[in-house]
């Protein structure tokens, strides 16, 4: 008995809830037609037309039978081919309190037919009288848009306000010569503003642009004439570039000048290497560039672009010159190094030109912690004599030659005397009979500023008897 009242209350349950989902008429396929029912008529101003709504408005219906009114909608361009109600119902309004239908699947300038019945519980009327509108043409754009040309990156688009005060905003559209497509870049909001400016864009470019207008109520309007907009070309790159490479301790760059009528500046720019990363290190409004290097034959690669009075500046990476500064002078070669009576007579000779002198660079220590270093300047020949030497000591010279620019040559081998305490000024009361042997070293530098003497394989040079 309690399984019994348990399934009868869910059934109850199930009947009020599936009453509860209201559904739509429709109407019936086998309709019953009541000529007494009342036909809808549409009042006077029944109809109001937009581009893209039709609103409809009917005279109040008091018959108590009526539920609601079906509405018939038939596109007579392009639509519906079969005119029969049940091919051309289109909606329902399930009350007959109701006076007025908004529809909003209307596309602009086309043309509908609209005709509408009453509905009992069990019946419906007649057919009404066919009402045929045309809704409006699609809103007009802008009737005037002009554009800027030659501007850098960048395009400027203006255009004469829209006279609709339904106008909200304009929708700037772009494409390329190489796209048909239009795309959206911008909506420009307020009717009276009147120019957009597109940013970040190609050099040397074509743009086509179009505007549509945008109402409150979401109507686009047509396109508006196209305009092309080139953007500004890059300055005309430098071709001729040359790089001295026989001027001491400097480079000068030299190139064609610009014949840019915007011309702005010149850029240097310097790399170690051709394909390296090339560091900007001049701006100058002349067509040269005096690079200043402490360091003799230096090379660098120099590339320069042009900039003009918009910032845009020239391809650099097409023309490269190599700079070098002058090198040092050949290192000069010793011939002869002995100890002759208490003096020490050196010679060399030197395959370079350009060595105009030398320098005798003479290394001893004065004690035990500190040494000293002295150097014989503006040698005209090729013979050093060095007669300040005390017995007891070792002495290590070096030779350089020195070209007119004062550029000083990589030092020749080191060269070593290790005078005997006999000899030299603080012992010399008899001379030897014979030269000494002098012992020629290579001196390896080190990272520190510390020189270690590293014996090399010893070079016995013959010495001449001068007494």
């Amino acid at each position: 008995m309690r399984l019994w009242t348990l399934v009868t209350l869910c059934t109850v349950s199930l009947l009020i809830l599936s009453g509860c989902s209201e559904k739509v008429p429709v109407p019936k396929k086998e309709a019953v037609v009541d000529n007494t029912l009342p036909i809808v008529s549409l009042t006077k101003n029944g109809t109001i037309i937009d581009t893209n709504t039709i609103a409809l408005e009917w005279e109040a219906i008091d018959d108590q039978r009526v539920e609601g009114v079906y509405i018939y909608k038939v596109v007579q361009d392009g639509g519906s081919k079969n005119k029969d109600a049940k091919s051309d119902y289109y909606d329902t309004v399930n009350s007959r309190f109701s006076t007025h239908y908004l529809d909003k699947k209307i596309e602009p300038g086309t043309k509908y037919s609209y005709y509408f019945k009453t509905y009992s519980a069990n019946a419906e009327s007649q057919k009404s009288q066919t009402t045929t509108i045309t809704s409006l043409l699609p809103l007009e754009s802008v009737v005037w848009i002009n554009s800027r040309q030659s501007m850098p990156r960048s395009a400027k688009i203006i255009w004469r306000p829209h006279a609709n005060e339904k106008v909200k905003a304009y929708i700037i559209q772009r494409r390329t010569l190489q796209n048909d497509i239009w795309s959206d870049v911008a909506t420009v909001d307020g009717r009276l503003n009147a120019e957009f400016i597109d940013k970040n864009l190609k050099d040397n470019f074509t743009y086509i642009y179009r505007i549509r207008v945008l109402t409150y109520d979401g109507i686009i309007s047509k396109p508006s004439q196209e305009v092309t907009v080139v953007t500004k070309e890059l300055p005309a790159e430098i071709t001729q570039v040359v790089a001295s490479t026989e001027l001491p301790k400097k480079i000068q760059i030299n190139w064609k000048s610009s014949d840019a009528k915007d011309f702005l500046i010149y850029r240097v720019y310097r790399s170690t290497s051709i394909n390296g990363t090339y560091e900007s290190i001049a701006d100058t409004k002349n067509n040269s560039f005096v690079d200043v290097i402490k360091e003799d034959g230096k090379e660098y690669f120099y590339r320069i672009s042009v900039f003009d009075t918009d910032k845009l500046e020239s391809i650099n990476s097409n023309h490269t010159a190599l700079g070098r500064t002058l090198v040092k002078p050949a290192t000069p070669s010793l011939v002869e190094a002995k100890l002759v009576n208490g003096k020490v007579k050196i010679s060399w000779i030197s395959s370079d030109t350009r060595a105009k002198s030398y320098t005798i660079e003479k290394t001893y220590s004065k004690s035990f912690l500190e040494s000293t270093i002295e150097d014989f300047e503006n040698i005209k020949g090729n013979e050093f004599v060095d007669s300040e030497i005390v017995g007891g000591k070792t002495y290590y010279y070096k030779i350089f030659a020195i070209d007119a620019n004062g550029i000083k040559s990589e030092p020749s081998m080191d060269i070593k005397f290790k005078v005997e305490d006999n000899v030299g000024n603080k012992t010399q009361k008899k001379a030897p009979t014979d030269t000494q042997p002098v012992k020629v070293e290579k001196k390896v530098e080190q990272k520190s500023t510390k020189s270690v003497i590293e014996p090399a394989e010893e070079v016995i040079i013959p010495m001449q008897d001068f007494n």
